[in-house]
């Protein structure tokens, strides 16, 4: 069977990847503004942190639901047709959150961005289209750059521009889906191939059955899950907590704007401090330290990390100074830095050559798993303890220690299922 394109040369591909950074970045970028302010956009239309945290579950569950049907439809009707949809889906989506004028509508509106922004599949195909098998680690890191920039330049962006007004963030966010769309018309070029092994890389009990005998295979899926809801029970809180702790209580709505307006700057100050240590980890020093201390130890020093984070939050919200609330943030993305990589890593390596696509593919449904289940609760037990999300966190990374540490060290085995 032949190819409906054929191999681009090597400058071709470069290009491919640069343009599929391009994109992810964009769709990052955007995703990214919206981090500060989100929180208090909808509680500006008189949402109770229960139903405000249930929203960024919205936009985490379409792209659970959704990630494999772009992956799928880009394999019928080619990479860049669904690319092209699914920025223009983004774009309409941000709008319609900057245009909201009630609940509903940022339901809507954050329901759509995600269904749009699930298209992280098609762009990771575009990747397995143009690269050799011994380059696709390296090429496949492109995203994970993208990633990586964008969450740390997009909330220190949304956070300045929420200043000007709490939906400004979102017209913005729009106008990069609209350039994003501009650049992929014109420079994206069309890379699908047929014949390629099909593998089975969403969550499935079938799927879950075919790895359960790999070692550190199911040990591995459950820290994916357990590490993302627990990150996401924080995130999706965290600023809530700040104003709560570091903003007086407003007596007017001009007072109460104002109080938004700060809380998005601390939370903007905090998601930025992640973000630069989480990209220093894995963009330089995650592979030095997995080829000294092996992902397994990296693995369970992270865990670790995590836990002494998610309870410095409250800790430093006892002490009277934000600043104490910086350092947290450091250990919080030193523990995330070293174990998600490590986790993949690891998986890859647990994995025999035949299931190693659909392993992988279960290890970011249950990621985006988390993503859905920590957002859906955060809101509910903030109103019942604003502590709670914290704890409870800590709870499930503790957890996620006493799992990696039945971890096989990395260098002793490799499958051969």
């Amino acid at each position: 069977m032949t190819d409906l394109v054929s191999s681009p040369p090597s400058s071709t591909g470069r290009s491919t990847l640069l343009v599929v950074f391009l994109t992810v970045f964009l769709d990052l970028l955007g995703f990214g503004l919206l981090i500060p302010i989100s929180a208090f956009y909808a509680e500006s239309f008189g949402a109770r942190p229960a139903l405000i945290t249930v929203l960024g579950a919205c936009y985490s569950l379409m792209q659970f639901l959704f990630m494999p049907f772009w992956g799928r439809v880009s394999d019928r009707i080619g990479r860049r047709p669904v690319i092209l949809l699914s920025v223009a889906v983004s774009c309409i989506g941000f709008l319609g959150f900057g245009l909201a004028s009630s609940l509903w509508m940022l339901f809507a509106a954050r329901l759509l961005s995600g269904f749009g922004n699930a298209n992280i599949a098609a762009a990771q195909a575009v990747i397995a289209d143009t690269t050799t098998p011994e380059n696709r680690a390296k090429g496949m890191g492109v995203i994970g750059a993208a990633f990586g920039l964008g969450f740390i330049i997009g909330p220190a962006i949304g956070g300045t521009l929420g200043q000007i007004s709490l939906n400004t963030p979102a017209f913005v966010s729009a106008g990069l889906a609209a350039i994003n769309w501009v650049l992929a018309y014109f420079l994206l070029p069309e890379t699908r191939k047929i014949g390629g092994a099909q593998h089975r890389s969403h969550l499935s009990f079938a799927g879950l059955r075919e790895v359960r005998g790999q070692s550190n295979v199911g040990r591995l899926l459950t820290l994916s899950l357990l590490i993302t809801a627990a990150f996401a029970l924080m995130e999706q809180v965290l600023g809530l907590y700040f104003e709560r702790i570091w903003v007086p209580t407003a007596t007017t709505p001009m007072l109460a704007l104002a109080g938004h307006k700060h809380a998005a700057m601390l939370t903007t100050y905090a998601m930025v401090v992640v973000g630069v240590t989480m990209t220093i980890v894995q963009g330089g020093l995650i592979g030095p330290m997995a080829r000294r201390f092996g992902e397994d130890r990296l693995v369970r020093a992270g865990t670790l990390l995590m836990v002494a984070g998610l309870l410095g939050v409250p800790a430093a919200g006892a002490s009277g100074s934000f600043g104490f609330e910086l350092p947290v943030m450091v250990l919080l993305a030193l523990g995330s830095g070293l174990t998600t990589p490590s986790i993949t890593s690891l998986l890859s390596r647990s994995s025999g050559a035949d299931t190693q696509g659909s392993v992988l593919g279960m290890g970011q449904s249950l990621s985006s798993l988390g993503r859905v289940l920590g957002p859906l609760t955060a809101g509910t037990l903030f109103e019942l303890g604003i502590k709670l999300p914290f704890l409870i966190g800590a709870a499930l990374m503790a957890v996620a220690v006493w799992l990696a540490w039945g971890l096989v060290d990395s260098g002793r085995f490799r499958s051969t299922t």
